[in-house]
């Protein structure tokens, strides 16, 4: 699927209960198929419920929980949406801090649908170009974001996306981005 390999390199999918379930699998598929190691990182450890929609999906085994978790282990940093997953990761502190950090190693983060919510209570995003879920444009302009309606925009190691259907863009992007590696533009 992707031009770009990305062999052997780490990426930590951070998420919970009520993840957007095909903004999980198939970015998680694209790095699986471009030599990677996708990393399910979560605030509890065990299971986490997906959903299709507001359907009940499949559950996922987390791998590490985020208070464990630490961005050095990792060369990237997926954010998969869902408004339940992403409303309550925003407030999780340790979150936060793990999402920073990779703003702060200058790392590749994406982020889709409602995934953005975090990077705005991470901090992260004054100054920078963006998209998402139509519904966080004013959260994201209010936090200092550039927000437009693009199927992907890329910004120095950011990836974000607005939803499902942009999910070749999105993954063809992260894909490229985690191979080019360090972003020194991509700062907290």
């Amino acid at each position: 699927m992707s031009e770009h390999s990305i062999a052997g390199k780490r990426v930590a999918f951070l998420l919970t209960d009520g993840v957007e379930q095909v903004e999980l699998t198939s970015p998680w598929q694209a790095v699986k198929e471009a030599g990677g190691q996708p990393i399910l990182v979560a605030p509890s450890s065990g299971r986490l419920q997906g959903y299709n929609g507001t359907d009940k999906g499949d559950t996922f085994n987390v791998d590490l929980t985020v208070a464990e978790a630490n961005a050095a282990d990792f060369d990237a940093l997926v954010l998969p949406g869902g408004v339940v997953n992403a409303d309550h990761l925003r407030v999780d502190k340790d979150a936060q801090n793990f999402t920073r950090s990779f703003f702060e190693q200058h790392k590749p983060v994406a982020a889709i649908c409602h995934g953005p919510w975090l990077l705005i209570d991470a901090g992260v995003v004054r100054g920078r170009n963006v998209t998402s879920y139509h519904t966080l444009q004013t959260d994201l302009k209010n936090a200092g974001a550039n927000w437009s309606d693009e199927e992907v925009v890329v910004d120095q190691g950011l990836v974000t996306s607005r939803s499902p259907k942009d999910l070749d863009a999105f993954n063809s992007k992260v894909m490229e981005e985690i191979s080019e590696g360090q972003h020194a533009g991509q700062t907290a």
